[in-house]
């Protein structure tokens, strides 16, 4: 196991912000991610696990301890013979490949989360979902290293406490287990997912009646494009950890309080369903309308910090930001909006250092 010192975690970041590791271990043996947590406990230092850094904001300072980088890019597919498929794939692989393996099978199930950035061990630690989509609802089961018991364990997806961009991975757990593998179960000659506006729109805009699983794909990547939520190396805007604040999930009353101190009507209020894990009374609001609501517009920026010029959701780096510059910009858009609407919007990427 070769461990590296001192390594600039910036560029292993979507969003190229932060510091370095004081140790860094790039692998995908099991073995050896025991041994480098073992040498974090001899260090007396902490560890942690990195993917594709794609949700991942790291402190100026960096991080004082051991990050594990997995890598590995393996994957696996299997016809279950009872109109269902699996694929095996390897925390390490990029997940948009994955996502277009799929289609190309003709199997459903992963379709609109095309052109999300990132690796595949990463997708069950924030649920990763869009448009309509969660990837909880495709996972079968997780292989991982149970850090704390130093074995390798396998979680049924029952066992991951999946809810609206959590799991026991990010949580209750967080810190414990390694993921090394993830299988999905994707339905054969399955329909598209076409539920939401925007991929509705794509289509019709383009007189596509019964679009492909391919084609829906296509249009998602298109659609992130738009908005600066695909990582292009043209595109300044794409230089994000994609979507910076959680749609909150309210309950009814707080949906009449905000129409009333928003000075409109609950029916312009934009409201989803709020998903499995929550009570019937609740719904998940659009976490840009309020953004927006509370006077935020496309492109506001605070030094070298920005919003995306395509989408409030994102936070950009302008070139050359640091994390003080991003968490300056997000504490004003928590304390705007939650001054405006009485809504406290909560942080996505995960915070290192």
């Amino acid at each position: 196991m070769t461990i590296l010192e001192n390594v600039p975690l910036a560029p292993y970041t979507t969003l190229g912000v932060g510091g370095p590791a004081r140790w860094m271990v790039e692998t995908g043996d099991e073995g050896e991610m025991l041994a480098a947590v073992r040498f974090a406990h001899e260090q007396g230092a902490p560890h942690f696990i990195l993917g594709g850094g794609s949700n991942l904001l790291v402190n100026d300072a960096g991080f004082p301890g051991v990050v594990i980088r997995i890598t590995g890019s393996a994957s696996e597919w299997r016809d279950g013979g009872d109109g269902f498929a699996t694929i095996c794939a390897d925390a390490g692989m990029d997940w948009d490949a994955v996502v277009q393996l799929v289609v190309e099978k003709n199997c459903a199930g992963i379709e609109c989360l095309a052109g999300i950035p990132g690796s595949v061990g990463g997708t069950p630690v924030q649920n990763v979902g869009a448009y309509g989509q969660e990837v909880s609802h495709s996972i079968a089961s997780v292989r991982a290293l149970d850090l704390e018991a130093g074995r390798v364990v396998h979680l049924a997806a029952a066992e991951c406490g999946f809810t609206y961009r959590r799991s026991i991975f990010n949580s209750s757990q967080m810190g414990r287990y390694a993921i090394i593998r993830v299988e999905y179960s994707l339905k054969l000659d399955g329909a598209p997912h076409l539920g939401y506006r925007d991929v509705k729109q794509y289509f019709a805009e383009r007189g596509v009646l019964r679009p492909t699983l391919m084609e829906t794909a296509v249009a998602v990547r298109a659609i992130r494009a738009r908005k600066g939520m695909l990582l292009d190396s043209a595109d300044a805007d794409s230089a994000s950890a994609g979507s910076f604040f959680k749609n909150p999930i309210v309950d009814v009353a707080t949906v009449a309080r905000l129409a009333a101190v928003g000075d409109c009507s609950v029916d312009e209020i934009p409201q989803f369903p709020a998903g499995a894990g929550y009570s019937e009374g609740s719904v998940k609001l659009s976490a840009a309308w309020l953004i927006e609501r509370a006077g935020f517009h496309k492109g506001f920026s605070l030094g070298r910090a920005g919003l995306s010029s395509k989408h409030v959701l994102a936070i950009v780096n302008r070139g050359g930001a640091t994390a003080a510059e991003i968490l300056a910009l997000r504490d004003a858009v928590i304390g705007g909006v939650l001054q405006r609407t009485v809504i406290k919007l909560e942080q996505e990427p995960v915070m290192l250092g």
